[in-house]
C-alpha cells in the first residue's frame, strides 16, 4: 500500500506542484486549504507525512505543528517557508518540525526531505544484515540508569525523529559524540554515514578544503579534486565536535551550507546539492563566544536550534559501576586478556571521586589499573588519579572550598607580584605583562612537548588564538 501525504497550502498552483511531485513518488496525497480543513482530514484519515505552508488563511504552519505534535505526534510535519526566512525555520524546527524546504521550491531537496521522512514511519527493513544490527545497538548504547542517563535518553529518541541542527553541550569527556552516533543511529538517516570531525584539530588554512572539499589546481598542492566531509556524510550525519574553534570565514560559509543544502567546493563555480543532518558539540558556553566574537551569531542561532546537555559523570555518580563494568570489558576484549574486576576499596573510591576528566578519565584510570593489577583485580593502589579523591563529607562541601581557595590563590598571587615589582623609571607594563605571557606560554608548551594544540588546551584558549600570541610574541 502507497504512502499518503498530507499538503496544506491556500495556493491552487502550490497545491497542484505538489501533488503532481509526490504523485510521481507513486504517493496518495490529500490537499487542504486551511488549518480547520486540514485537522479535520488528521482526524479521519492516517498520513505518513504532513507537508504544510507557514501561512494560511485561518493561522499559520506553526499551530499545524504544534497540533500535530500533540495529537499525532509520530507523524513526520515539514513546513514550507518564504525565501531566506530564517527565523521562521527556527520557530518550526524548535515547535517540533522534521524539517523545513524554502520557496521556490527546489523539487530535489523536496523529494530528498519526503524520502528522509517516510523512512521515520517503517519499521527496519528485514532484510538489513545482522552484522549492521549489532553496530546500531552497540553504537547507540549509552550505559547508566541514573535519572540523568534516561531523560537524556528519552531525549535523544525524540530528537532522531527531526532533521532540526542540534548542538550538544557538555564537559570534556562527557560522552557527546556518543550522544550524537546515538541519535544517528535511532534516525532515519541510521543506515547511511556517520562522519565526525573535531574542528578543532584541524589546521587553519585546511578547514574549508576539509569541510567542503576543492577542486584541482584550487591552490597549491591541490593536485586532484577532492571531496569534503559534507559530501562525505551525504545521507548521513555530520557531527561537527568543538564547534567554536571554527575561523570566522569558515563559519560564513557554513552558515551558507545550512542555509542552501549545498556545498561550493574551492576554486569550484558549481554548488553541489548535500543531503546532511547536522550535529555540533563543543565544551565552551556558546553563548560567551559569541560575546567574545569567537563565535557569529547567526551562525550560533542556527546550530542551536535545539540544546542537547549531556550530564558530567559527577552529576550520574549511580552509574559509576555498571560503567567500569563495560570499560573493563572493553580492555579485557581489546587486549585479548582476561576480564578485571575492582576490590571493593577500589570501587568505593571510583564513586566518591569527582572526575573532572568525566567518563573518558575514568576509561583512562582503568586501563592504567588493569596494566597494573595483579592476579586480574584491581586494587586501590593501581589507581592514578588528576587529584586527591574526596570523601563523601567533604564532597559537599568541595563547590565552596574550591571557590575560597581560588580566591586566595588570586589574592596571594597578586599581593605577590605587587610586592615584588620594582616600579623604575623605565619601566613598562606593556613589556613585563608580555615576559609573562612568554613564560607562561612557553612552560606550557615544554610541558606538552612543543604539541601547540595541547599547550593551547592546557592554556584555556583556542589554537588559533594561541598561534595568533606565538607570532605577536616573536616566538613561532
Amino acid at each position: 500500500m502507497n504512502d499518503t501525504v498530507l499538503i496544506v497550502d491556500d495556493e491552487p498552483d502550490i497545491r497542484e506542484l505538489l501533488e503532481i511531485t509526490l504523485g510521481r513518488m507513486s504517493l496518495n496525497t490529500y490537499a487542504a486549504a486551511d488549518l480547520d480543513s486540514a485537522r479535520k482530514l488528521l482526524e479521519e484519515r492516517s498520513f505518513n507525512l504532513c507537508l504544510t505552508d507557514m501561512r494560511l488563511p485561518d493561522g499559520d504552519g506553526i499551530e499545524l505543528v504544534e497540533y500535530i505534535q500533540e495529537h499525532h505526534s509520530e507523524l513526520p510535519v515539514a513546513v514550507i517557508t518564504a525565501h531566506g526566512s530564517t527565523e521562521t525555520a527556527i520557530k518550526a524546527l524548535k515547535a517540533g518540525a522534521f524539517d523545513f524546504v524554502s520557496k521556490p521550491v527546489d523539487l530535489h531537496k523536496l523529494r530528498d526531505l519526503v524520502n528522509a521522512a517516510l523512512r521515520l514511519t517503517h519499521p527496519d527493513s528485514l532484510n538489513e544484515s545482522k552484522v549492521a544490527v549489532e553496530r546500531i545497538r552497540d553504537n547507540s548504547n549509552i550505559t547508566g540508569n541514573s535519572p540523568q542517563v534516561q531523560r537524556l535518553r528519552e531525549q535523544i529518541s525524540k530528537l532522531a525523529r527531526s532533521q532540526a541542527p542540534i548542538h550538544i553541550s557538555g564537559e570534556s569527556g562527557a560522552g557527546k559524540e556518543l550522544a550524537a552516533r546515538a541519535i544517528h543511529e535511532q534516525s532515519a538517516r541510521k543506515n547511511g554515514p556517520f562522519v565526525a570531525v573535531n574542528c578543532g584539530a584541524i589546521p587553519e588554512h585546511l578547514v574549508e578544503s576539509e569541510l567542503f572539499g576543492h577542486i584541482k589546481g584550487s591552490f597549491t598542492g591541490a593536485d586532484r579534486d577532492k571531496d569534503g566531509l559534507f559530501q562525505a556524510a551525504n545521507g548521513g550525519t555530520l557531527f561537527l565536535d568543538e564547534i567554536a574553534d571554527l575561523p570566522l570565514q569558515t563559519q560564513v560559509k557554513l552558515l551558507r551550507v545550512i542555509q542552501e543544502k549545498s556545498v561550493r567546493p574551492i576554486g569550484s563555480q558549481q554548488e553541489v546539492p548535500v543531503d546532511v543532518r547536522l550535529l555540533s558539540a563543543t565544551h565552551k558556553i556558546l553563548a560567551k563566544e559569541v560575546e567574545a566574537g569567537n563565535l557569529r551569531q547567526d551562525l550560533y542561532f542556527r546550530i542551536n536550534v535545539i540544546e542537547l546537555p549531556v550530564p558530567p559523570l559527577r552529576q550520574r555518580k549511580e552509574d559509576i559501576e555498571e560503567l567500569a563494568t563495560v570499560i573493563l570489558k572493553k580492555i579485557a576484549d581489546e587486549n585479548a586478556a582476561p576480564l578485571c574486576s575492582l576490590s571493593d576499596a577500589a570501587l568505593s573510591t571510583l564513586k566518591n571521586y569527582h572526575f573532572p576528566g568525566n567518563v573518558r578519565e575514568l576509561e583512562n584510570i582503568l586501563q592504567r589499573g588493569a596494566t597494573l593489577s595483579e592476579d586480574n583485580r584491581i586494587e586501590l593502589d593501581n589507581l592514578e588519579f588528576i587529584s586527591t579523591p574526596a570523601s563523601p563529607e567533604s564532597e559537599s562541601h568541595a563547590d565552596a572550598s574550591t571557590a575560597t581557595a581560588e580566591s586566595e590563590k588570586a589574592d596571594t598571587a597578586t599581593t605577590g607580584v605587587a610586592e615584588s615589582m620594582e616600579l623604575e623609571g623605565d619601566y613598562s607594563l606593556e613589556k613585563h605583562l608580555e615576559a609573562v605571557e612568554i613564560e607562561v606560554i612557553e612552560k606550557a608548551l615544554q610541558e606538552t612537548r612543543w604539541n601547540k594544540t595541547a599547550a593551547a588546551k592546557k592554556l584555556g584558549m583556542s589554537f588559533r588564538s594561541l598561534r595568533y600570541r606565538l607570532k605577536k610574541l616573536g616566538l613561532d
